[in-house]
């Protein structure tokens, strides 16, 4: 089963635990993840339900391209990262 994994700075503010899911789209899985914690939705998308500027998504190491749809496909044993980005000096 796809592994979908959150950044310990985002898991600072909000309940983010790893979730295990059967989803076979990126957008699938996060609504799964959403579904046992909906405050984490407004960490991860903006309001029109893309990814929020500071949020980059890794898929199996590589860098997520579709921040609209979230449409990219997972394989059953896909690890995905959401990271939040950091800024200051």
């Amino acid at each position: 089963m796809p592994r979908l994994l959150f950044t310990p700075q985002l898991r600072r503010f909000i309940d983010a635990p790893e979730v295990r899911t059967a989803a076979t789209t990126l957008r699938a899985a996060l609504d799964e993840a959403f579904a046992g914690n909906p405050r984490l939705r407004g960490y991860v998308l903006d309001d029109q339900g893309h990814l929020r500027a500071n949020v980059v998504v890794f898929i199996d190491g590589r860098r997520s391209s579709d921040r609209v749809a979230l449409s990219e496909a997972l394989r059953p044993d896909s690890e995905v990262h959401v990271l939040q980005a950091l800024s200051g000096g």
